[in-house]
């Protein structure tokens, strides 16, 4: 419950995220904080909480932390450096990220390391502007596991002061179950526009019952 209770704290001060092949102009920062809470079978919950921040160092470059924790079971914090490849103006840009960090089951620990190509467009609707992005990712951590990833995100950005998001992230470990996880949320800015509240429930292949995920992002 502490760990918890800190990260809805965090959630409060700081304030996900389309990153993908997007960089952040320099000298500004982007943050997010979120809980997922799952019910178990025997009326108790399962939570899990995420920070993900970046800052544009320089122009072309991106720095930044993602870091995730499951009840105290397992998780992981990521070090990680963006930067472009290719920009074709209207048909979408190409970006790279190369990170480095750890992850933990319990007390043991070990080495992560993780490589991501990423293309993201903006796109136009009937319901207004917005944006795509797919990231395909290798992750390689070093106990035993090299993991392969595809991420798919999609939302609008119209003005209005609600939007829908979607967020579907897949991973697959050789001689393991495929994973899955489906996030759709409605993102709510008020006046300010500094804090973005986002609301939505996450299906997977892990849990039996749908989740509930709070969380805020800040730019600044």
């Amino acid at each position: 419950m502490r760990r918890l209770a800190l990260t809805l704290l965090l959630c409060l001060l700081s304030g996900p995220v389309w990153p993908g092949a997007w960089l952040r102009e320099k000298d500004t920062a982007f943050t997010a904080a979120s809980v997922t809470a799952f019910q178990e079978a025997d009326g108790t919950f399962k939570y899990k909480s995420s920070i993900y921040s970046e800052w544009g160092f320089r122009q072309r470059l991106t720095l930044g932390l993602d870091a995730e924790e499951h009840q105290d079971l397992y998780g992981h914090a990521l070090i990680f450096a963006r930067f472009p490849l290719a920009d074709f103006g209207s048909s979408g840009r190409f970006a790279a990220e190369i990170g480095a960090g750890a992850h933990h089951r319990g007390l043991d620990a070990w080495a992560l390391y993780k490589a991501t190509l990423s293309y993201g467009k903006g796109i136009q609707t009937g319901w207004g502007g917005g944006w795509i992005a797919v990231d395909t990712a290798l992750e390689y951590r070093t106990h035993d596991a090299l993991i392969r990833k595809l991420d798919f995100t999609a939302g609008l950005s119209s003005g209005r002061r609600i939007d829908p998001l979607i967020q579907i992230e897949t991973s697959y470990t050789s001689g393991r179950p495929f994973y899955w996880s489906a996030r759709p949320s409605l993102m709510y800015r008020p006046k300010s526009g500094k804090i973005t509240w986002v609301l939505g429930v996450e299906r997977n292949a892990v849990q039996e019952n749908t989740g509930i995920k709070f969380a805020l992002w800040s730019t600044y």
